[in-house]
C-alpha cells in the first residue's frame, strides 16, 4: 500500500516540477507552493527521501531555489542549516531538505553543478551532519514536535538516508579531521567548532550510538573543553571546581594552571573551567597566573610590566561564557605589543568605553544578556589582538573590512583600538579620503545588503561602518579610468600600502591586459630572487581571481600578502591572509592552498610563487623600491600563463593575443 501511495506522490511531483518549469513569472509562487506540498508529504514517505534525490536536479533546474537563500549553494553556511530543518514553517523544512539533497547528488557525482564540486559538496554535508548529529541519533524534543509534528520525524530519516549514502564511517572520524584542521588556522570565531566536539562528546557517551571503532581521535578534543585537568576531568560543573580550588595547595594550584595552559596551546580551545582558575589565581601573585596563560619569557615581562591592566582586563572581561577571550590575551602578551607607548593605555579605555544602547543591544542579540556586553567586546578585542589572523569575514561580502581589521590589528593596533572606540561610543567611524572626511553614519549603503550578524564581537560593531566607507571611497573615484583599488587601498588600509598598483585585467572589457609586463613587476617587487633578497615589510592588500577545485572563475576575492620566503622543502612561497573563515581550498589545476605543514604560522594560507602568480590579478607595490624585471625566465613566465588561460583568465584572452600566443 505503502510503495502505491509513494508511486502516485512520485507522479504528482513529477507533473509539479514540470508545471513549474514551465509557468510564467508570475504564475510560479502558486506553482511553487504546490510543489512543496507534494515534496513534504514525499519526505513523509519511507523511500521518499531517494525519489527527492533522483529529482534533485530538475527541481533545481526547474526553479524551485530561485530568488531565495538555497538559490547559490556555493555560499550556503552548514551552521544555519539548524535552524532551517527545526523551523515550524514545513515549507522552510521541505526546501532545506531539497537542497541538501541536491548537494547529495553533486557529491556522488550524479549532478554535475556549474558552481559546485563534488568535492564541496561532500565537505558541505560532512559539516552539516556533524553539527546536526543530534538528528541523526537523537529523538525529537517535545517543543520539536510540538512545533513540527510528523515533520520532526521526518528530518530524522531524512538525515539518516544523508549518513548512509555518505557512509557513517565518514562522519565522526572526518569531522575530528575538518576540526584539527580548521583548529590549525586558530580562527577567533569557534563557536562551531565547540558545537561540534560537543556533538562528538555526546554521541561517545550515549550507549545507545555504536561508533564502532569511529571517533578514537576525539578524546583530545573533548577534554580541551571539558576537563583539561584532574580536577574538573569528570566535568564536575562550575560551582563544584570553584570548590575544588579553595582546597588547593600552591603545587597542586600549578598542576591546574599548567594543565589548561598546555590543553589551550595545543588546541586554540579554551574550556570554561579556565576562567574560574584565573579569577582564583588574582590574589596568588604572577607566577601562577603566567603559567595558567602558557607564557614564554616574553609573555611574562609583559604580564610584570603591565599586570595591573592585566588584572584588570581578566576582572571584568574574563568569564566562562568569554573564556575564549584567555587565549586571545596570553597570545597578546606573547606578541609584545603592550610595549608600544598607546597600546596600554588605549587599553584601559578600552575597559572603561561607554558602549552605545545601540551597540549594547546588537551585542545583547547575538551574545547573550550574560556577561555585560562591555566584556563581550573586550574579549574580541583580546582576540583580535592576539590572533590578527584569526578575523573572518563570515558569510558576508566584506572582504575588505575583515582584511582591513586584520591588517591593523598585525601592524597598527592602537589604530584599531581607536576605531572599536569610535563605532562602539559614538556609533560613527570617520576616515579621510584625499583629505576629505568620509562619515560612516553619512555614507550610502556598502556592499553587504543585510548588517552582518555572524560575526566576532569587534566585526560585528565595526565592519558595517568600514563597510559604508569603503564602498564610498569606491563611488568618490567612479569617473577616474582604471580600477578604484588604485586609490582606495592605500587610504582605506593605511599608509604602508604601497602607492605604486598593478591591474593585469582591464576594467572596460575584462580582458587580460598587459599579463607579462604584470607579472615580471610582481616578481621583481615581490620575490626575493629578483628584489634584492629584501623580506616584505608591511603586509600588502592585493585581490585573486578565486576559481573552484575545476579551476573555474569564481569571484574576485581580497586578500593579504604578507611574507614571501622559502619553505622547509626550499621551495619559494607567499604566504597570505584569507578573510574567508578557511582559507584551505582547491582552487583546480593542482593548486592547493596550504595552511599547515609548509611552514605556515598560525592563520597563514600558503602557495608557491608560481601558483599565487597564476591566481593574483592586483597587487601593491613601493614605486622608489628598485627590482630586475628582466631577470625573470621566459621558461617561469610561461608556466604561470599556462595556468592563468587554464583557470580564470579561459575567456578573457584579447584576440590578437589569442592567435599570436603559443600559450
Amino acid at each position: 500500500m505503502d510503495s502505491d501511495k509513494l508511486k502516485r506522490l512520485s507522479q504528482l511531483l513529477d507533473d509539479a516540477i514540470q508545471q513549474l518549469a514551465d509557468s510564467r513569472e508570475f504564475a510560479k509562487i502558486t506553482k511553487l507552493q504546490r510543489l512543496l506540498d507534494i515534496a513534504r508529504r514525499v519526505l513523509l514517505q519511507e523511500g521518499g527521501c531517494a525519489l527527492l534525490e533522483a529529482r534533485a536536479q530538475r527541481m533545481e533546474e526547474a526553479g524551485v531555489f530561485d530568488g531565495s537563500d538555497w538559490a547559490q549553494p556555493q555560499t550556503l553556511v552548514p551552521s544555519l542549516t539548524t535552524y532551517s530543518l527545526k523551523s515550524p514553517d514545513a515549507p522552510t523544512v521541505v526546501i532545506e531538505a531539497i537542497s541538501e539533497l541536491r548537494l547529495l547528488a553533486i557529491a556522488l557525482g550524479e549532478y554535475i553543478h556549474p558552481h559546485m564540486s563534488a568535492e564541496q559538496a561532500h565537505h558541505y554535508l560532512t559539516q552539516v551532519l556533524a553539527i546536526n548529529l543530534e538528528l541523526l541519533f537523537g529523538a525529537p524534543s517535545e517543543a520539536e514536535r510540538e512545533q513540527q509534528g510528523r515533520l520532526a520525524l521526518a528530518t530524522r530519516s531524512f538525515y539518516r538516508h544523508l549518513a548512509e549514502r555518505i557512509g557513517y564511517e565518514h562522519i565522526i572520524d572526518q569531522l575530528i579531521e575538518e576540526i584539527w584542521r580548521i583548529l590549525q588556522q586558530r580562527p577567533i570565531q569557534v563557536d562551531s567548532v565547540k558545537q561540534m566536539v560537543t556533538q562528538i562528546a555526546v554521541c561517545q557517551t550515549n550507549p545507545e550510538i555504536d561508533l564502532g571503532v569511529s571517533g578514537q581521535g576525539a578524546d583530545r578534543l573533548i577534554s580541551s573543553l571539558y576537563g583539561p585537568t584532574q580536577a574538573c576531568r569528570e566535568d564536575p560543573g562550575i560551582a563544584v571546581y570553584r570548590e575544588r580550588l579553595e582546597a588547593m595547595d600552591g603545587g597542586a594550584l600549578q598542576y591546574e594552571a599548567t594543565g589548561f595552559a598546555r590543553a589551550m596551546h595545543d588546541t586554540g580551545l579554551v574550556s570554561p573551567y579556565h576562567p574560574i582558575l584565573l579569577r582564583h589565581l588574582l590574589e596568588q601573585g604572577d607566577y601562577l597566573l603566567s603559567e595558567a596563560l602558557g607564557l614564554s619569557s616574553t609573555g611574562r615581562d609583559c604580564l610584570l610590566c603591565y599586570g595591573d591592566l592585566v588584572r584588570a582586563t581578566i576582572d571584568q572581561a574574563i568569564f566562562p561564557e568569554t573564556a575564549q577571550g584567555i587565549y586571545g590575551l596570553a597570545l597578546m602578551l606573547e606578541r609584545g605589543i603592550l610595549y608600544q607607548p598607546a597600546l596600554a593605555p588605549a587599553l584601559w579605555r578600552q575597559l572603561a568605553l561607554p558602549v552605545s544602547p545601540y551597540c549594547q543591544e546588537r551585542l545583547t542579540l547575538i551574545f547573550g544578556s550574560q556577561p555585560a556586553p562591555s566584556a563581550w567586546l573586550m574579549q574580541g578585542v583580546l582576540c583580535m589582538l592576539g590572533q590578527p589572523l584569526g578575523v573572518g569575514q563570515g558569510n558576508n561580502p566584506t572582504c575588505q573590512s575583515a582584511r582591513a581589521l586584520s591588517m591593523w590589528a598585525y601592524s597598527d593596533p592602537d589604530y584599531l583600538l581607536q576605531m572599536v572606540v569610535w563605532a562602539a561610543r559614538d556609533d560613527e567611524i570617520i576616515i579621510h579620503f584625499e583629505g576629505q572626511p568620509i562619515s560612516s553614519r553619512e555614507s550610502e549603503g556598502g556592499v553587504a545588503s543585510d548588517i552582518p550578524m555572524d560575526l566576532d564581537p569587534v566585526s560585528l560593531l565595526v565592519v558595517p561602518h568600514l563597510d559604508r566607507i569603503y564602498a564610498e571611497m569606491g563611488r568618490r573615484c567612479i569617473d577616474r579610468e582604471g580600477d578604484p583599488h588604485r586609490w582606495v587601498n592605500p587610504e582605506f588600509h593605511g599608509w604602508w600600502s604601497g602607492r605604486g598598483f598593478r591591474i593585469n585585467v582591464d576594467v572596460a572589457t575584462g580582458q587580460l591586459w598587459e599579463l607579462d609586463d604584470f607579472l615580471r613587476h610582481f616578481y621583481a617587487s615581490y620575490h626575493p630572487y629578483y628584489n634584492g633578497n629584501q623580506p616584505l615589510i608591511h603586509p600588502q592588500p592585493a585581490g585573486i581571481a578565486v576559481t573552484d577545485s575545476a579551476a573555474r572563475f569564481v569571484g574576485w576575492h581580497a586578500i593579504t600578502i604578507l611574507r614571501v620566503t622559502l619553505d622547509p622543502k626550499e621551495v619559494m612561497r607567499v604566504y597570505f591572509f584569507n578573510p574567508n573563515n578557511d582559507s584551505g581550498q582547491d582552487w583546480g589545476d593542482d593548486v592547493l592552498v596550504s595552511t599547515a605543514g609548509k611552514g605556515e604560522r598560525f592563520g597563514e594560507a600558503s602557495l608557491p610563487f608560481e601558483q599565487f602568480a597564476s591566481r593574483l590579478y592586483i597587487f601593491h607595490f613601493d614605486p622608489l623600491e628598485p627590482g630586475e624585471l628582466a631577470r625573470v625566465s621566459e621558461d617561469e613566465l610561461q608556466r604561470v600563463k599556462d595556468r592563468i588561460v587554464k583557470s580564470w583568465g579561459a575567456d578573457r584572452l584579447p584576440a590578437d593575443e589569442l592567435q599570436a600566443s603559443h600559450f
